[in-house]
């Protein structure tokens, strides 16, 4: 069942399409990484390998931002009609009709769209590091290189959460037009709407210019806590952590904290310890979609069509 699910994925319009646009963004952010590079607007020494996925010249996003914005619509697009088109086309009976387990259907959906997401994002990770060797004129060392693989990694599971999502959607909904209208509704509402509603809390909630310290630590907190609930935060701070190895904090830091710490860029080991809740809240929202899913697909009643 997997075989012939990334068959017809890969054999289909709407993944040569999403490929089409994702290269051609990934070209454009490699051109803008290159562009800044020649002009010299890198900033971290040693790291230049890291910059072709973090810097732009102005004119282009990064690559992670095309990642971040172009990841969901590749998520929801393979998943929004993994189960209601099976149903609508009468195929589903058949298929459960078959000597197979129920949830093997809806486990071999899953696996071979991520199959699927999981060789175009690392296809083209190795372009872009394909074209930094050709830029820059040196290989990486062994961390950027693993830095690059657990950036990868990273945009899987990232993109794993919105298929996930778009799957438990053609699982509730009959129609697949209602359950892709429904996933692009909630990449919507993280995208543009989250914003606005924290600008919100934050003017509300803001420290009057007599705080103290402990009040307005607390605001940041706070303010930091909302905002991850966002999965292109939870996204946006792991990369960065993981290809820029300067960053030491992803939170609030008191003067007492900064003072006296060394400028060094922090190793792989202590930036996957910085980034651990990010990757551990994306794989558990991952977990909660599939795991709803399966409950309600499970519970569902199949019946033939006459």
């Amino acid at each position: 069942m997997v075989r012939k699910e990334v068959g017809d994925h890969v054999r289909s319009w709407r993944f040569a399409i999403l490929m089409g646009i994702i290269l051609l963004a990934c070209i454009g952010s490699v051109y803008s990484a290159v562009t800044a590079l020649r002009g010299g607007s890198g900033d971290e020494q040693g790291a230049a390998f890291l910059q072709m996925f973090t810097l732009s010249d102005g004119t282009l996003p990064n690559f992670i931002a095309f990642v971040s914005f172009l990841g969901p619509l590749m998520g929801i697009a393979l998943g929004f009609d993994a189960v209601n088109t099976e149903r609508s086309k009468g195929t589903l009976s058949r298929l459960i009709s078959q000597p197979i387990y129920r949830d093997d259907f809806l486990k071999a959906k899953f696996v071979s769209t991520l199959l699927v997401i999981t060789a175009a994002i690392f296809s083209l990770g190795f372009l872009v590091m394909g074209l930094g060797l050709i830029v820059i004129g040196y290989p990486p060392t062994s961390e950027e290189f693993l830095r690059v693989l657990l950036f990868l990694l990273t945009a899987v599971v990232y993109i794993g959460f919105w298929l996930n999502l778009s799957i438990l959607f053609s699982v509730r909904f009959r129609q697949a037009t209602t359950s892709a209208l429904a996933g692009l509704a909630v990449w919507i509402f993280f995208s543009v709407f989250y914003g606005m509603i924290l600008n919100l809390i934050a003017k509300g909630t803001a420290p009057s210019a007599e705080s103290g310290a402990s009040d307005v630590m607390g605001y940041q907190k706070l303010m930091l806590a909302l905002n991850r609930l966002s999965p292109s935060e939870l996204f946006n701070e792991a990369n960065t952590t993981l290809l820029m190895p300067s960053v030491r904090s992803l939170g609030p830091l008191t003067m007492e904290q900064v003072v006296g710490a060394l400028p060094s860029p922090l190793p792989l080991g202590q930036s996957l310890l910085l980034v651990w809740p990010q990757l551990t809240g994306m794989l558990s929202a991952t977990m909660i979609c599939f795991g709803l899913s399966y409950l309600l697909f499970m519970r569902q009643e199949i019946r033939s069509r006459s």
